[in-house]
């Protein structure tokens, strides 16, 4: 995924933030997936804010392909009775953060996502831009998005 495609995640959570509609405590969009610790509130009209959010990344996900690589756009043909393309696994796995230790063991877990064998992206993990680890250790937030995990700790 390119940065113009992780910017457009970025701006859809930056929407539904500025709707107190979500709160993002932690986050990491990697090449091929995301991570979010967030608090979602009400609905987006009829959607869910994860409902919304993948709507809305999908159908500029598709303008992108149709206008970068449309070749490529047919790696996420489905064609149902539902859905032309899918971008997103139909079912996102959702883990209930029910106590501080799994919080933190989480947010842990997508922070070092990009410095792991399988991606090796960057050195340091807060070195890496579209992740909420500069802002733990620095206090900078890249994208005026985050909520301090603290606060609800």
């Amino acid at each position: 995924m390119d940065d113009s495609l992780k910017m457009e995640i970025i701006s859809s959570l930056q929407y539904l933030k500025s709707k107190n509609l979500i709160e993002v405590y932690g986050f990491v969009i990697m090449p091929n997936h995301i991570h979010l610790i967030w608090e979602m509130f009400g609905s987006n009209g009829k959607e869910s804010p994860m409902g919304s959010l993948l709507k809305f990344t999908a159908h500029q996900f598709k303008k992108h392909l149709q206008n970068t690589n449309p070749q490529k756009l047919s790696q996420y043909f489905v064609g149902t009775k539902e859905k032309v393309y899918q971008f997103w696994q139909r079912d996102s796995l959702g883990i209930p953060m029910f106590s501080r230790a799994v919080i933190i063991q989480k947010m842990d877990y997508i922070h070092k996502n990009p410095i792991s064998k399988r991606w090796n992206l960057v050195e340091y993990y807060d070195e890496y831009l579209f992740s909420s680890a500069k802002y733990y250790t620095t206090g900078v937030d890249e994208f005026n998005l985050l909520t301090n995990i603290q606060t609800i700790l």
